[in-house]
């Protein structure tokens, strides 16, 4: 159990959250609002029934819920109160920044205009800074597990408005869609300005990682934390200062690992890796992004390693200078604020 004071801690310390799907954000009380809202029948029992369903086996058997909840966001106001209400959980948990991810894809799929998605989602971010002071920016991924051809086309609507977003992610079902397929895609991405990043290394093999590096050529990688099989690749990361976007709690959800403790994250800081901490899809998960610290102080890392990973993510994050410079300012008062805490 951890301290209230170490707790209050975690949820002050100024930290980014690089590893955010916002679809996974959907808590089962808003799934079922919208559901009235747009007139769309749910096939479970109620609530309850639903909140049940939040068990999963592996990727795949939460992947089979979040996409059948993902029909019920039709409109940019849905789009709009989804990113307000992960926003809200967020400044409680001292999040200054989130680089939020979306599949557009599933929602052209669903029938959703692109331009809807995106309005939404936008206004979201915005009412989001004004409201809780946190920035944002939206990173599309492609789903991994649709057609390659899918995915050329999906960066081709989003090129007019490139300028509005991020960066280019890639997600999904990972085990059989090595990144090695997307390089073109990627390569488009890069061209229209887009940062790049990817999954890679939560199921599929350290070879994924590899690929995504060399590739994609991605300056993040989420997950990754499979890239401990391979040294030299490590060497790699390590030399190009590509950050790891760590989940734990959706590791241990997914059954990535059967429990926190095999998770590699001391292995990989050990190597001079930079991890960061995020939450991934917390309404499927059971915490956010503090509750993911959290689960690290119980495991026995120490309030001043936890602080590291906090620092760590604002200088993994696509800001500029100043606002970088901003984000670590905060962090230091905080670390004034907590230094009997912090030695």
């Amino acid at each position: 159990m951890v301290s209230p004071i170490i707790s209050d801690a975690i949820r002050t310390m100024p930290k980014a959250e690089l590893h955010l799907h916002i679809e996974g954000t959907l808590e089962p009380e808003l799934a079922y609002e919208l559901a009235e809202r747009n007139k769309v029948e749910l096939p479970f029992a109620g609530l309850e029934d639903l909140r049940q369903r939040y068990h999963f086996t592996n990727l795949q058997s939460f992947l089979d819920l979040y996409y059948e909840l993902m029909n019920v966001l039709r409109t940019a106001d849905d789009f709009k109160d989804l990113v307000l209400a992960y926003l809200s959980k967020a400044h409680e948990q001292g999040v200054v920044r989130s680089e939020i991810f979306f599949d557009p894809q599933v929602h052209v799929e669903n029938g959703i205009d692109i331009d809807t998605v995106l309005d939404g989602l936008l206004a979201g971010t915005l009412l989001g800074r004004e409201r809780y002071g946190i920035s944002c920016g939206l990173i599309p991924c492609i789903v991994r597990d649709m057609p390659v051809q899918s995915a050329e086309e999906i960066v081709d609507a989003l090129a007019p408005r490139a300028s509005e977003l991020l960066g280019l992610g890639l997600d999904s079902a990972e085990v059989g869609y090595p990144p090695e397929l997307f390089g073109d895609v990627f390569a488009r991405a890069r061209e229209i300005g887009l940062h790049l990043v990817a999954h890679a290394g939560e199921e599929g093999p350290a070879e994924y990682v590899s690929q995504a590096v060399h590739d994609l050529k991605v300056e993040r990688v989420d997950h990754g934390i499979r890239s401990v099989e391979d040294a030299e690749l490590l060497n790699t990361i390590q030399e190009r200062g590509i950050a790891l976007t760590c989940c734990p709690l959706s590791n241990l959800k997914l059954k990535v690992v059967n429990d926190l403790d095999e998770l590699p994250l001391q292995r990989l800081i050990d190597s001079g890796v930079s991890i960061t901490v995020n939450s991934d899809d917390p309404a499927y998960f059971g915490g956010y992004i503090a509750d993911n610290y959290d689960a690290l102080a119980e495991l026995g890392f120490t309030l001043p390693q936890l602080a590291q990973l906090a620092e760590n993510s604002l200088h993994a994050a696509f800001v500029d200078d100043d606002e970088r410079d901003g984000m670590l300012k905060a962090f230091s008062l905080w670390a004034q604020t907590h230094k009997d805490l912090l030695v």
